[in-house]
């Protein structure tokens, strides 16, 4: 991450022209960036390196109006996200949660009195937000509304510690944040806990009532849940016999799908759903 020894951009390619622009490139701020869409398409956010703190900046899809929208203070910034209808952002800065306009406006901080708050996700509908706070590898789901109003703590990982790890040799920052996903509806969260010496998968409506999806033997783990976009699948990993593969349930019935089958020495992680673009239905 040292400037002038690397350089970590974002590229934007137009399918139409096969037009590839460096959009960290355009006015640029920074040598190590990461961008990602805004949720309606327009704009892109973008999180970069000024100065060895980690910084969110809002721009144009060509790369241009590069603004930076922390809100003027110097934390180090990360999990930033805009809400659905782009009118409000949120990130976590020093471990703590803030809410703000688009243009970085009017911030303000979840009061939550813990030090580790991490990766705040907005609801699909924008009225909530769903984060882990706590202790360093102790923290649980937590809520709060849009207005950074009705702050609560909505299930509890028991002693999972939030990781999950990829690589069964050591190697630095191996460990994978496993943090709760909305559903598709954005009226329940998917999350992960540890029961005895397992680790499991757990759906709790907004009103604090969790369902606990699998019950697994000693040493069995799950990880990344993710819901298809019609609501009705999760697709997640889970490690078991000593290899991490993928599986899809059936959330209308609880039935379990394994769909990969790998061999020892290897890994499936950070699984991922498309929505077809010529239909509607869902495809792994």
């Amino acid at each position: 991450m040292q400037a002038g020894k690397w350089r970590y951009d974002s590229h934007l390619l137009e399918l139409a022209t096969g037009e590839l622009t460096d959009v960290c490139g355009v006015e640029r701020v920074s040598h190590y960036n990461g961008v990602s869409f805004a949720p309606d398409g327009k704009k892109l956010l973008m999180t970069s390196l000024v100065e060895g703190t980690s910084k969110p900046f809002l721009m144009d899809l060509d790369g241009t109006n590069k603004t930076d929208v922390s809100g003027g203070t110097g934390g180090f910034t990360y999990g930033f996200n805009t809400s659905p209808d782009g009118k409000k952002i949120c990130f976590h800065e020093g471990y703590q949660v803030y809410i703000a306009n688009t243009d970085g406006s009017e911030k303000r901080k979840v009061e939550t009195g813990n030090r580790f708050n991490f990766v705040p996700v907005w609801s699909p509908d924008g009225k909530w937000i769903v984060f882990v706070s706590g202790e360093h590898y102790d923290c649980h789901p937590h809520v709060v509304r849009a207005d950074a109003t009705g702050l609560r703590k909505i299930a509890d990982r028991g002693s999972y510690r939030g990781v999950t790890f990829f690589l069964d040799v050591f190697d630095f920052h191996q460990g994978s944040s496993d943090t709760p996903v909305w559903s598709a509806d954005g009226n329940s969260i998917f999350y992960i806990a540890k029961v005895g010496d397992a680790i499991e998968l757990f759906q709790v409506t907004l009103d604090g009532t969790p369902k606990q999806l699998t019950r697994s033997r000693d040493g069995v783990s799950h990880y990344h849940p993710q819901p298809s976009k019609d609501g009705c699948h999760l697709l997640y990993g889970s490690k078991r016999d000593g290899v991490r593969q993928l599986f899809i349930r059936d959330l209308t019935n609880g039935t379990e799908r394994q769909i990969t089958d790998l061999k020892k020495g290897h890994a499936a992680m950070w699984a991922k759903w498309q929505l077809a673009p010529d239909r509607s239905n869902t495809s792994e």
